[in-house]
């Protein structure tokens, strides 16, 4: 068997015990696979006498990471410290001057800086895999960047992130408002103290970056990804997507267009009621999913656990295989010389229907006011429902509808004629219908 490959392991949380844990209990099947043993020989953390459930005494022990990169028993890096700058940025970049492989889980990081990275590990011969990035032990990056490289992906989209969707579903049963939730999500540990990040969509927004480069062969664009997250969404949503044959799901979805030889690379996250027939609807709880739509393979669905110890680490250590193995690919499935740019695409022109939710004072005139807003929008009503309060005059009414096919420029120029409006109570809730 072929030398060990070396490892060290910056990052001693969740995932980082779960990475030891892994090792330690499949360490010959691994090998096995891998061709040649995968051991551990040195580790950080930011507190060395914490107990985190396994044994790091068999280790050497860097107080300062970036010197993980400098020792000379260490041929990959494994970065699970998190964020998008700061140590674990610095980390990989000193990784990769040295010629070490890199592995991260790091979403963030490599949204914001993986062309960097990409290009500092093309130039020092060093691999770069990030797999556990995006949807946690689910295959993505593999079986989009590898099993359908042979496709032009039309389109990608899915569930992204746990949080939201725990979120959701869980109203979705029980009938109960976002913040109620939100608080059992908190002390069941799927939703983060300060959970910003989750439910305003930007944890899924840096995965549809990464997607989306890999998919299309553009250059990675985080910061035109249009993002809304579901901390607006209400029961009453909800239900009335129920009564429609939909449920409410956060979704991140990216398509490429060429027109006039210019590349329009549309990336969005925001929730969307999906139809109750879609492989995505039966998707509850802290799962996540990814679709990718080939033009030979057809749709392709990726479904699994999307965060957690167990998942995650096995991601990571599927990287590490990979390069066990020598099989080792550009980052972002090309090289970054080949990635191309792309303009980011203007969503005026695109065709769907959509729903909208309306909180308006209850008093004559308010749905004509809406109605008319629409007609001069040139916008088309489906379906209109309106829930009011009887015998309660000083509490607004929602006002739900779901409109035709149309362009999402003409539903943008109605609200607009509607900013300002007396009748509103609050600024109008937008969700397009994923078709």
């Amino acid at each position: 068997m072929a030398n060990t490959l070396r490892i060290a392991l910056a990052g001693l949380g969740t995932v980082g015990a779960g990475v030891i844990r892994l090792l330690g209990e499949n360490g010959d099947l691994i090998a096995q696979r891998a061709g040649r043993p995968i051991e551990i020989t040195a580790v950080s953390a930011r507190d060395r006498a914490k107990d985190r459930g396994v044994d790091i005494g068999g280790f050497a022990w860097e107080d300062d990471m970036t010197a993980l990169a400098a020792r000379d028993d260490v041929d990959v890096v494994v970065e699970l410290v998190g964020g998008s700058d700061g140590p674990a940025v610095a980390l990989a970049r000193t990784a990769l001057r040295a010629g070490k492989g890199l592995v991260t889980a790091n979403k963030a990081m490599v949204a914001h800086h993986g062309l960097e990275l990409a290009e500092l590990a093309e130039a020092h011969g060093a691999p770069m895999r990030y797999e556990a990035a995006v949807a946690g032990g689910i295959p993505a990056i593999k079986g989009i960047g590898e099993g359908a490289a042979a496709n032009r992906i039309e389109r990608i989209y899915g569930i992204l992130n746990g949080t939201c969707n725990y979120i959701l579903s869980e109203m979705e049963s029980s009938g109960r408002d976002f913040g109620d939730v939100l608080g059992e999500a908190q002390a069941l540990g799927y939703a983060e103290a300060d959970p910003t990040f989750d439910i305003e969509g930007v944890d899924a927004a840096h995965k549809l970056s990464l997607l989306a480069s890999l998919a299309f062969g553009t250059r990675l664009d985080f910061a035109s990804v249009a993002t809304t997250g579901i901390s607006r969404i209400r029961a009453a949503d909800i239900a009335q997507a129920r009564a429609l044959g939909y449920v409410i799901r956060l979704i991140g979805l990216a398509d490429c267009e060429v027109s006039e030889g210019e590349r329009h690379l549309f990336q969005r996250v925001a929730p969307y009621l999906v139809p109750t027939s879609h492989p995505l609807a039966g998707v509850g709880g802290p799962t996540n999913a990814v679709v990718a739509e080939g033009n030979f393979s057809g749709r392709l669905l990726f479904e699994g656990a999307g965060a957690g110890d167990g998942p995650t680490a096995s991601a990571v250590v599927a990287d590490l295989i990979d390069i066990a193995r020598g099989n080792v690919l550009p980052p972002f499935s090309l090289p970054v010389s080949a990635l191309e740019a792309s303009a980011p695409a203007d969503p005026g022109h695109r065709r769907n229907r959509a729903y909208l939710r309306f909180l308006v004072a209850d008093r004559p005139g308010v749905l004509a006011e809406i109605t008319a807003a629409m007609r001069d929008a040139d916008v088309s009503i489906e379906s209109m429902i309106q829930q009011g309060h009887p015998d309660d005059d000083e509490n607004p009414v929602l006002v739900s509808m779901v409109t035709h096919e149309g362009p999402e420029g003409s539903v943008d120029q109605a609200l607009a004629m509607l900013e300002g409006s007396a009748s509103l109570a609050d600024k109008p809730l937008v969700m397009r219908l994923l078709g």
